[in-house]
């Protein structure tokens, strides 16, 4: 969020595009349908990550004054790095806001790291490959 490094994440998922398909059927042609290409959707992202005392997220979830909603959307970057923490791609995601945050599921008995969830809405994103070029995920228009 913004130029910091906020968090390290142990699983992502929703880093996908899916463009809706319209149907049109034409008068007269019995044998296909027309399929053209409609919107782009993105699906929620979801980060999980092992419970620390940082209140970022925690601070930046919605909350309700009233009857208003007050929440912040964010453009953020999601990166994926090497065992050498060397950048190997990168995905900006663009105006983020959370729409989900569970917390830890917490046994005395187990050893197993407590983990928090962190589900996040947007308006799409763009993947960025290490030299500049651009992959094929562009951001939605705002």
């Amino acid at each position: 969020m913004g130029t910091l490094a906020v968090a390290n994440f142990q699983e992502c998922s929703g880093l996908a595009t899916e463009v809706e398909v319209l149907e049109v059927i034409e008068g007269g042609h019995n044998e296909f349908v027309h399929k053209l290409p409609g919107r782009i959707k993105y699906p929620n992202i979801v980060l999980k990550r092992g419970v620390t005392d940082n209140r970022q997220f925690a601070d930046w979830r919605p909350i309700a004054n009233g009857q208003q909603i007050i929440m912040e959307r964010q453009n953020l970057s999601i990166i994926l790095f090497d065992n050498g923490g060397k950048q190997l791609r990168r995905w900006d995601v663009t105006g983020a806001y959370p729409v989900k945050w569970t917390g830890p599921d917490m046994k005395a008995t187990s050893m197993e790291i407590a983990i928090e969830t962190l589900e996040l809405a947007h308006q799409g994103w763009r993947e960025e490959w290490p030299g500049g070029a651009a992959g094929a995920g562009m951001a939605a228009a705002n």
